[in-house]
């Protein structure tokens, strides 16, 4: 069950659940980081942990919505070297303050190209993209090292690739990320509560429940964030 998609949840006071799904939050993190690890940063997580990112590697996060944003605040806690990419220049500029050491914006530089010049011509040891667009998972392929490794974690739309060089002749593995357990969701918010990832940025703006209709009316998508609905 996905609650608020395939089963009711969302936009209530309370929400009843079987108590069985539920995990501890630390008491060092807001509700609202509480409510960003089950779902999109949650995400990120999982697929960071999938990847195996650590301190020896460096990553490319394509997309930097949300789960972007997350998945460079938590691969930087790792110790991995983050790059950013994104088409949105506001978005871009947030990375930094999420711990990107390099950013990217690919409506004016070729993501690959870029990256092959900061990794001296190797490319990345991983990749990872959050946005679901043909190009950026195309470019995160393309941009990654020999024996590297890459996950998709955006949904929907297609992607081409020349197999032989983008794909066997650099013995990649490509996997998928979808979503994670209960386990991997308290891992999740024992790293941040350990490291003192600062959940709460990826939030933008804040609005009372009975705002809700406003919020969804006035809520800009190109601020690169998302609204906290509070109660």
């Amino acid at each position: 069950m996905i609650y608020g998609a395939t089963a009711h949840g969302g936009h209530a006071d309370y929400i009843k659940v079987p108590a069985r799904t539920l995990i501890r939050l630390p008491d060092e993190l807001s509700f609202a980081a509480g409510a960003a690890i089950s779902c999109g940063t949650g995400t990120a997580f999982g697929a960071l942990v999938g990847l195996n990112v650590n301190a020896k590697d460096s990553l490319a996060v394509f997309g930097q919505g949300p789960v972007g944003q997350a998945a460079v605040q938590l691969a930087s806690a790792m110790g991995a070297e983050v790059i950013a990419v994104d088409v949105a220049a506001a978005r871009v500029a947030r990375a930094l303050e999420f711990g990107a050491v390099h950013t990217i914006n690919s409506a004016e530089t070729d993501p690959v190209v870029a990256i092959k010049e900061l990794t001296r011509g190797k490319g990345v040891l991983k990749a990872l993209d959050c946005s679901g667009a043909p190009a950026a998972r195309a470019a995160a392929v393309k941009s990654t090292a020999k024996w590297g490794s890459v996950a998709f974690v955006g949904e929907g739309s297609t992607v081409t690739l020349d197999v032989s060089p983008d794909m066997i002749r650099k013995q990649l593995t490509i996997m998928g990320s979808y979503t994670f357990s209960t386990v991997g969701q308290a891992d999740c918010a024992k790293l941040i509560a350990r490291h003192g990832v600062e959940v709460d940025k990826v939030f933008t703006d804040h609005w009372r429940l009975d705002d809700a209709v406003d919020a969804y009316r006035n809520f800009d998508l190109q601020t690169g964030g998302k609204a906290v609905i509070e109660f």
